[in-house]
Formats: structure tokens, C-alpha cells, sequence
């Protein structure tokens, strides 16, 4: 994985050793206040950060963070920033999981992964350092053009099959597929993006007792019943995915977020438009499957379906750990029974409503 030159951050240390371990800029956070919050309007064209990244133009903002173009006037090359805005409610919360994302991102090394270079402080904003893809996310795409034809869902869906491949070998589970995390250059190329509420399977997650991590219309039915995310479950917000772009509309969107997550629980997607190829059908349904145990073996499975070239899914391995692949997502039993109903059904609340939301 490369890290900016010389694989340091702009304090002076390195945010990521070479054993994947946190180095010091990461290990300790001083603590703040509540009202010793950094002020970010200072975040406009022409400032310069850590005295390197000179800020150009916010190009989007999500739950706990904002994106911006940026110039790298070390390396003299185009990065977008993402950088954590101050919440004094969540601020350590909010930390940990960005710091969480550089860890993550900083052990993928894929094409379709947007590449870390970096993490830094300044004057207490944090903030991550990453290529710039210039595309659009699929999102917007979705927005445009409404639905999107089979042959791209097919090429979409399979490059974040190869994406997260990488990322479940690594024992990273996203946790948070959807179109918005998902660029699209122009000529084709797919980037998975944003993980910042990924788990590495087998350490604990930074959570509140009653937080729901992910978005509501791409939540698998297993962690709508509030149990362990796992590779599976990335795999089913793929297939919701799939859907969205081949329909043109969301197949589980309900009046209320926790209405949206119980219907991924209790109801079928609407039917696929007739001019989808049946194997591609296929393949999005085998993903919708509400048992886990039903869905793909793994993402090397999904792009294998899909028809990608040897060349492509090479290094994915087949026997991935059951940790990863749902195991855990099983061990409180079948998702459907007798009765139904979760037995706490509003113990899925984000921390930040539009972090829950955004999508």
C-alpha cells in the first residue's frame, strides 16, 4: 500500500507501519472538550492543510465527514481530502472510526479500491488523503439516468465483487455497500470507496449500545435483526445494489428507516425487468437471498458468475474463513420463524441520522 512519501503523515509520523499497526499519530487522540471544537469554516479555496494539501472545492459530504479536491504540492499530483467534521456529541466516537478507516483502507491494495495515501492532523481536524477519481458515483448515476443498462449493472456489480473480495480476504467487512460509496469513472473503471464503518473480523467495533451501522435500504436482514455483519452481508447490499440500478428505484424503501430495514426482513424485491439476462437474474437473486447461508460462497463466486476474465479474480482465494462468510451472522439461529418480529426491533439507530440516511 503506498503511503505519501516517505509513508508519513504531515506531523512527521508514520500513520501506518509497515506491520499494518497503528503508528503514534493513531494510537492516541488528545483528549477535547465539547466547546474546544475547531472551527471548519475555515475549509475554502486556497487554504492550505498541514501545509501541503492546498483545498480546492468540497465534492461531497457525507455522515461525519466532507470531500474535497485537493493539490498535493509535495508530490505535485491531484488527492481528495476527506476530512472529519467536528461533533462535539460524537466527536471520539466519530474519531475512532476515521482512524478505523485509514487502518482499513491503508491494508487494500486494489484496483477497484480507491487507493489511502495518508492521514493527518491539523489543528485538530483529522483528515484522510486519497486518490482522486474522477467519475461520478453511481448514485448520481442512478439519479441521471434512471435504469442502467444490464451489460454495465454486469461490469459494476463485478468489480465491487473483485473489491470486496480483496477486502474479506483481508478480513475487512465493509458494512456499508451502496451506490454512493461506489465512483465510476468515465471510462468504465469502478472504485468502492468509504470504509469508514468497516470491522476487521475479530476486533470490536466502535459502537453505542443501540447504534445501526449502515444505511436502512441496503442493510442485510441479518443485521436489521441486530446481529454481527459479516462478508455475506456485504454481498446482499451488492445485490440490492444490482437491483436499484437494473429497476431504476430502490427495491426496499419504506416511509421510515426502521420500517426500510424490517421489510428487507419480511419482503421479496419487486420483479426484475423482463430484458435482463437470465444469468445476471440469477445471480442478483442467489445475492437477495434472506439466509445467508443461501447467498454466494464468497465475492470470488459473484464475479466468477459474472464472467469475468481469469486474469481479473486471480488471488482471490475460494476457502475464505467462515468468519468472514456468515457463520457468526448464524449462530443466533434462522432468520425466519415462527414469529418473526426482532425482538428489539428500534435497537437500530445510527448515531448520526444523516449518516443513516445518506445514500
Amino acid at each position: 500500500m503506498s503511503v505519501s512519501t516517505p509513508g508519513y503523515s504531515s506531523s512527521g509520523h508514520p500513520p501506518i507501519q509497515g506491520d499494518g499497526t497503528l503508528g503514534p499519530d493513531l494510537r492516541k487522540r488528545p483528549e477535547r472538550h465539547a466547546d474546544e471544537v475547531h472551527d471548519v469554516n475555515r475549509l475554502r479555496s486556497g487554504f492550505s492543510l498541514s501545509g501541503r494539501y492546498l483545498i480546492d472545492r468540497r465534492i461531497a459530504s457525507g455522515g461525519m465527514a466532507d470531500v474535497w479536491a485537493a493539490e498535493d504540492e509535495v508530490l505535485q499530483r491531484r488527492v481528495a481530502v476527506k476530512i472529519m467534521r467536528p461533533d462535539p456529541d460524537h466527536e471520539e466516537l466519530f474519531a475512532l472510526r476515521f482512524r478505523d478507516e485509514a487502518v482499513h483502507s491503508a491494508a487494500l491494495n486494489h484496483t477497484n479500491i480507491a487507493t489511502l495515501f495518508d492521514y493527518g492532523e491539523d489543528d485538530g481536524l483529522a483528515f484522510l488523503v486519497m486518490e482522486l477519481v474522477e467519475g461520478q458515483p453511481l448514485s448520481a448515476m442512478i439519479r441521471e439516468r434512471g435504469k442502467i443498462e444490464p451489460d454495465q449493472v454486469r461490469s459494476i456489480v463485478g468489480q465491487c465483487a473483485l473489491a470486496l473480495g480483496v477486502a474479506h480476504e483481508a478480513r475487512v467487512v465493509h458494512r456499508d455497500v451502496k451506490p454512493a460509496n461506489i465512483l465510476v469513472r468515465d471510462d468504465g473503471l469502478v472504485k468502492l470507496t468509504d470504509f469508514g464503518i468497516a470491522r476487521a473480523i475479530d476486533a470490536s467495533g466502535h459502537t453505542r449500545a443501540g447504534d445501526l451501522l449502515g444505511t436502512p435500504s441496503y442493510l442485510s436482514p441479518e443485521q436489521a435483526l441486530g446481529r454481527p455483519a459479516t462478508g455475506a452481508s456485504d454481498l446482499y447490499a451488492l445485490g440490492v445494489v444490482a437491483h436499484e440500478m437494473l429497476c431504476g428505484a430502490k427495491p426496499f424503501d419504506k416511509p421510515t428507516p426502521i420500517a426500510t430495514a424490517m421489510s428487507h426482513l419480511h419482503e421479496a424485491p419487486p420483479p426484475l425487468p423482463d430484458d435482463v439476462p437470465e444469468d445476471l437474474a440469477g445471480v442478483i437473486d442467489d445475492l437477495l437471498a434472506k439466509d445467508p447461508r443461501d447467498r454466494p460462497e464468497n465475492a470470488r463466486a459473484v464475479a466468477v458468475r459474472l464472467g469475468l476474465a481469469d486474469h481479473e479474480i486471480i488471488g482471490l482465494a475460494l476457502g475464505l474463513a467462515q468468519a468472514v462468510y456468515g457463520e457468526s451472522s448464524l449462530e443466533d439461529g434462522p432468520l425466519v420463524d415462527d414469529d418473526p418480529t426482532p425482538q428489539e426491533p428500534t435497537g437500530t439507530m445510527a448515531v448520526d441520522r444523516a449518516a443513516l440516511l445518506e445514500d
